[in-house]
């Protein structure tokens, strides 16, 4: 059986430039729908966050007008309740081994943005993952927790893959691009990531040899469908 280790933020803020904290946590397309398929598939899922801080749903993920309807947020809303006893307890991320897993995935939302991306820990255990030949996987805001992982030289451990993320015209057009303290596409591009993308808010999944991306929530599901696919 595949084992997936599910890194959520633990955040519930992201601190904008001016120094406020702007209300977030995790997506919950971005959790639900790519959770849902993994589950389908008969993963063993085990859900982690910084600390085993219980994890918070961005409450702006639950809006019908992004759901596709009333109906679409009630579905999501209702996956979440279903799945709350076990985010109510998520395992301690920090203690986590590369070796005890096949693949990891990280949701997005802005609040990898305030802590996945600074955590060295996390970075650490995304190169162990990628040594051993396993899956690393991040969608929307997520590839904000690849930023951290280096090497003992100091180069990135993503530095010349082909990737993608939550564009900065996506970030434009959701109202927070001038309040941002960085933005994300800039970074990864910064680092040497060569990064693609398709129209905002469109499904787009970038796959280089065992790193998995995915644009935007849209892409949630579809990412989560090519790693079931590629991995049998």
């Amino acid at each position: 059986m595949t084992k997936l280790l599910f890194a959520v933020t633990s955040a519930d803020h992201w601190t904008l430039n001016d120094g406020t904290a702007h209300p977030t946590g995790y997506w919950a397309e971005e959790l639900v729908e790519a959770h849902r398929v993994f589950v389908e598939a008969g993963y063993d899922i085990v859900i982690a966050t910084p600390g085993g801080k219980a994890p918070v749903v961005d409450e702006g993920s639950l809006a019908p007008e992004v759901n596709g309807g009333q109906e679409g947020a009630d579905r999501m809303r209702k996956y979440i309740a279903d799945l709350q006893p076990v985010l109510d307890s998520p395992e301690i991320l920090e203690n986590a081994d590369a070796a005890d897993y096949d693949v990891v995935f990280v949701p997005g939302g802005h609040g990898p943005m305030e802590d996945l991306a600074v955590s060295a820990s996390f970075g650490e255990l995304l190169v162990k993952f990628l040594d051993a030949d396993k899956v690393v996987s991040a969608v929307c805001h997520a590839p904000a927790a690849l930023l951290p992982a280096q090497r003992s030289d100091g180069s990135w451990l993503f530095d010349g893959y082909q990737l993608t993320a939550f564009t900065n015209e996506e970030e434009t057009q959701a109202g927070l691009a001038d309040k941002a303290p960085w933005l994300l596409e800039t970074r990864l591009r910064e680092l040497g990531g060569k990064f693609s993308k398709a129209d905002a808010w469109s499904p787009y999944v970038v796959v280089d040899r065992k790193l998995y991306t995915g644009q935007n929530p849209a892409s949630s599901k579809p990412l989560a469908e090519r790693i079931v696919a590629d991995l049998g």
